[in-house]
Parts: structure tokens; sequence; C-alpha cells
């Protein structure tokens, strides 16, 4: 059975809830543990709830027929290879990451790119995993990652609603699911942000839905909320302007911090996906709803008709819905022209109720 909600770290999310923000490290570090480590503390400085950072090994995940995306040789680079190899942490660099992570009460996150790397992620304190969008139709480490037993969060960047919907069932069996609505181009134009992807992705997997942002703007996450997203993923860096494969489409810490503030408060605004009477309408509703008014004089035990009745302010009486109910009923005692009607004043017992035909 699917579930439209997921556990991640203490919380459970789902639509409705404070999102959960996700600080995306991944590379931003430069290859370098210390700077990892001082993304993290930024991380939770600004806010956000999870840390999160990518494991891989260049020999494993690049063959050598592996070519740079246009974004890559556009900043500079030359060998896919050596791009990743300059950006790369060893495994057990990560898991002290994570440790750190606990340590500062933020979670600790990792995107696994290749198999053999799932036996040593699989001894560290990950809360929870991530796939990145090219591995949505990787089945075999879909598997791998799904087998581990912990939450998993799953982008889908350049996919198709068909590739999303078969990779939601092949991971039918894990309980703690989320899906990520992403545009892989990094920075992301305003125009292919596509927020709105994320119903259909929710409709075609029924599970938590959120957005992975890859755009430069501050306020994307705000939008995405409002748009139902539950959780949401973006780049921190240490500077926007660092030469490197992501740093030009993350935000820096003050950045970050205003990301959080902005998507908090818009899932402040958003509320409850419930319709209901809040507190702070309750004077208003008094005062501004319409009661059934007594449009003249009724004595006490008349049988009350359409013309003795009209419907004014405020809303303390009888409801104007109630018009055709009380019309019929007998005055319980005699009411003066322009009052308010209350239960008090009219005979509610069905037997005296008649039916009025031809009045006017």
């Amino acid at each position: 059975m699917t579930s439209s909600s997921v556990r991640l770290g203490t919380r459970t999310i789902s639509r409705g809830c404070d999102p959960f923000i996700i600080a995306e490290i991944g590379v931003n570090h430069d290859g370098s543990a210390a700077r990892a480590g001082a993304l993290v503390h930024a991380a939770k400085a600004a806010g956000a709830d999870a840390a999160k950072f990518q494991m891989f090994d260049a020999e494993m995940l690049m063959s050598r027929d592996a070519v740079l995306a246009a974004y890559q040789r556009e900043q500079g680079a030359r060998d896919p290879r050596d791009l990743l190899r300059s950006v790369q942490l060893s495994p057990a660099e990560l898991g002290a990451l994570a440790d750190l992570c606990i340590a500062l009460d933020i979670v600790p996150m990792v995107t696994v790119f290749s198999l053999p790397l799932f036996e040593q992620a699989r001894t560290q304190r990950w809360s929870a995993f991530k796939t990145a969008s090219p591995d949505i139709v990787n089945r075999p480490l879909l598997h791998a990652v799904s087998s581990l037993g912990r939450p998993l969060v799953v982008s889908t960047g350049a996919a198709d609603r068909d590739e999303v919907a078969q990779a939601a069932r092949w991971l039918a069996a894990l309980p703690d699911l989320a899906f990520l609505q992403c545009t892989s181009s990094y920075p992301t134009p305003d125009a292919c942000a596509a927020i709105g992807g994320m119903q259909e992705i929710a409709a075609i997997t029924g599970r938590a839905v959120g957005y992975s942002d890859h755009t430069a703007a501050v306020d994307t996450g705000a939008l995405a909320v409002a748009a139902g997203a539950c959780i949401l993923e973006k780049h921190l860096t240490y500077d926007r302007a660092a030469s490197g494969p992501d740093h030009s489409a993350s935000l820096d810490p003050q950045q970050f911090a205003e990301y959080v503030r902005l998507s908090r408060r818009a899932a402040m605004m958003v509320g409850s996906p419930t319709k209901a009477v809040q507190s702070v309408e309750l004077d208003v509703r008094r005062v501004s709803r319409q009661s059934l008014v007594a449009a003249r004089d009724i004595a006490a035990g008349a049988f009350i008709t359409p013309n003795d009745l009209t419907v004014k302010r405020p809303g303390t009486g009888l409801c104007a819905s109630r018009f055709d109910e009380v019309v019929g009923l007998r005055a319980a005692r005699a009411i003066e022209a322009d009052r308010v009607l209350h239960e008090a004043d009219v005979v509610l017992r069905a037997e005296v109720k008649v039916r009025l035909r031809g009045m006017t």
C-alpha cells in the first residue's frame, strides 16, 4: 500500500506540513572534507533539515565514452573523469560527515552512484538516501538502495511520466518513499522550472512529492510549497562564483537562509489542505453573516410565512440558510419586527410544521 507521507529523520512529511528542506552540498566542497564540514554547519545555521552528499568513484561511474554536459564545458571542464576526481570524497570522509550531521542535529543524506559503494554506505549513519535523476531508470541501483530499508527520495529530472511510473512500481514495497519534480538544467531558467509537474507525479505514484530546485532564485522553494511540495532540495555553496560544476546553480549561506525563510512562510500561509473556519474569522463571521429577521411583527402561535421573514446582519441568530426550514413553523412567542430570530423564537417540533401552499 502506498502512502503520501514519508518519514525523514524524526519527522513524518506530507502535504500541508512544514516543508522538509534538504541542503544539497553535493560536490560544492570541491573535494575538501574540511570545506564539506563547514557547509554542514552553514546548512544547520540556515535552517535546513538535512544535508546531502554524493558518494561516487569517478572510475566506477564514468566509462571511457563518458562526455561532459554543456554547462560543465562552459565552466572550463575538459575531461569528465578528471572533473569528478577533483571533487571526490572517500567513503570514509563521507561517513565522518554523516556523523557530524548527527552531532549537529541535522539529517544526513547521501546519493550513492555505483553499486559497489552501497556496502560501505550501508555501514554508515545515513538517515535517508536519495537517487539522482539519471538513475530513475537504473533498476539495479534502485533495487540496491531500496534493499537498505531506509527512506528514499527519488529525483525525476529529464524523466517522462512512464519512467516515473516504472520507478514507482519497482519501489512499490518501500514504505518511506518520495519523488521530486526536477528540471535537469544548471541553472534552470524560470520558464523551465516546471513546478506544476509535481501534480502529475503525485497522481502517478501516490507518494509524497517535492521539488529539487536548480533555479538561481531564492523564492522558487516558496512557489513550490504553494504548489504542493512537502520536500525541497536546493544546492548550498560557500561562493556562487567559485569554479566547479554546481556553484552557479547554488545559493550561498545567506541566500539559503532566505530561501528557507520564504519556503516556511509559504507553508504557513498555505496551511492545511482542508477548508475550515479559522479562529481569526470568528468575529467577522459573527457580525457579518446574516440571520433570519422578522420582516414584520409576528404574533405568538402564528405560523410563519415567507412574508414574515427577511435576511439581515448579524449572524447571531438562525442562519439565513434555514429560511425554507423556518417557513411553516409556529412562532413560540411574539417576535418584534426587525429582530433576529433565535431557536427559542420558533417551535421546531416536526409535528407542528405545516406546508403553506400558495403563500406569498
